[in-house]
């Protein structure tokens, strides 16, 4: 690693973008990983399209009894 760099021909704000969206990662503990990726492959999605449905459904729930 250099000990000084030169930004003086650096351009501020090159690689923002107001609009981006930012996709978090979710780790799963290893046995809900096992279970979950078992009934995707069984049902032949992909995991996260089955996530995404059981969380979905979740919501759903939550919001018909509060």
């Amino acid at each position: 690693m250099k000990s000084e760099y030169d930004f003086s021909q650096a351009e501020q704000g090159k690689f923002y973008h107001p609009d981006a969206k930012f996709h978090y990662p979710i780790y799963l503990e290893p046995d809900v990983e096992q279970f979950v990726t078992k009934i995707a492959e069984n049902k032949n999605i992909d995991v996260q399209i089955l996530v995404n449905e059981w969380l979905r459904n979740n919501i759903k729930f939550i919001q018909s009894i509060e």
